[in-house]
């Protein structure tokens, strides 16, 4: 297959608007702050890390099409741009936009105009409510989006992401592919997560990644493999399958692993186990930025890329044990390291010799 690389990345999380901002506050490793999320009813709101305004309005919020969009469509907005800041207009570029939850805050406005009135919900909310609609504003911002597609999923879909962006550059669809995970925070997924591990912090943002064959592009940052998806059932526990995971991805000492634990002893258990031996040095943004569903794992890879072209490590893995579908993991690679042994089946991201 052809040799995948790394070209941009981009990054909106509650540090701040800019990967440059989340290398920092991973660099502290310290837990940002949490605020507080009013719930509808209660006294006592919930928690969450919260996106910053940014220091400037960016001048992408200009664009018509972003005039009435959710906050999920300018974080992958944003994220889209700086990844995609070396290419150009004839380019042509895939846009893969990975999400879990959604829009949320416009499906509650409008959940709630139509049980208040259904004669009065206005429709002009509505077509904000779907899942396609942050790639459909980021497909009209870029304009030289030539194919385009939304996943849904758990965090681990994000990799699917990535596999279906390698498909496209090998078939020569696209000459780059943007690869986005974005999320936004609102009282009912804060309410949501807190039923399934009272411990995560709810947050938002996103995270992208531009993949192109072309080496000359400025990153030097190289795909090397994506594993099987390990999908969960009652025979195949999400232990097992993270365990199978870290068995095909590997990995040794001097690299880097990119978790997705965040102190929370039940939904980090799986994930625990399964990298218990791991000898080299680790990092996992969730426990500096909270649960950020799909923007959590576009974080990890994200963070993963930059170690690799930044941060002085040659190879970094991301291990993605998603909430209830599947787990997955990738590594990347310093271009040109002699690390990229291996590479990803265009169709399922399967590791191979």
């Amino acid at each position: 297959m052809s040799r995948i690389f790394v070209t941009g990345l981009g990054a909106v999380s509650p540090a701040g608007w800019g990967v440059a901002a989340l290398r920092e506050a991973l660099r502290k490793g310290a837990p940002l702050p949490v605020q507080p999320v009013e719930r509808p009813g209660w006294e006592k709101p919930l928690r969450a890390r919260l996106v910053p305004a940014p220091a400037a309005r960016p001048d992408f919020l200009a664009h018509p099409r972003l005039r009435r969009s959710s906050p999920i469509t300018h974080y992958a907005a944003a994220a889209a741009v700086e990844a995609t800041a070396g290419f150009g207009a004839d380019d042509r570029l895939g846009l893969v936009l990975c999400v879990q939850a959604g829009c949320v805050r416009y499906s509650c406005r409008f959940l709630d105009e139509t049980i208040k009135d259904p004669a009065t919900a206005s429709p002009l909310l509505f077509p904000e409510t779907v899942y396609a609609a942050p790639a459909s504003h980021v497909a009209a911002l870029l304009e030289n989006i030539s194919l385009a597609c939304t996943l849904v999923g758990d965090s681990g879909s994000f990799l699917d992401g990535i596999s279906l962006a390698v498909q496209w550059l090998e078939e020569d669809r696209v000459d780059a592919c943007l690869v986005i995970g974005a999320e936004e925070t609102n009282w009912i997924l804060a309410d949501a997560l807190r039923h399934l591990d009272r411990d995560a912090i709810i947050t938002s943002g996103a995270g992208a990644l531009c993949l192109s064959r072309d080496a000359e592009k400025p990153w030097a940052v190289e795909l090397a493999a994506i594993t099987d998806p390990h999908t969960y059932s009652a025979r195949w526990t999400r232990t097992r399958a993270a365990g199978a995971m870290r068995a095909q991805l590997g990995g040794a000492a001097g690299e880097l692993l990119c978790d997705g634990l965040q102190d929370c002893r039940r939904s980090d258990a799986p994930e625990l186990l399964a990298w218990r031996d791991w000898p080299g040095e680790r990092v996992s943004p969730k426990r500096v930025f909270g649960e950020g569903l799909m923007a959590s794992a576009a974080w990890q890879c994200v963070a993963a890329c930059d170690a690799v072209a930044n941060g002085g490590v040659a190879a970094a893995n991301v291990s993605l044990v998603g909430s209830n579908q599947q787990a997955i993991g990738a590594r990347f690679v310093r271009a040109g390291s002699g690390h990229s042994h291996l590479s990803t089946d265009r169709a399922a991201g399967v590791l191979r010799s």
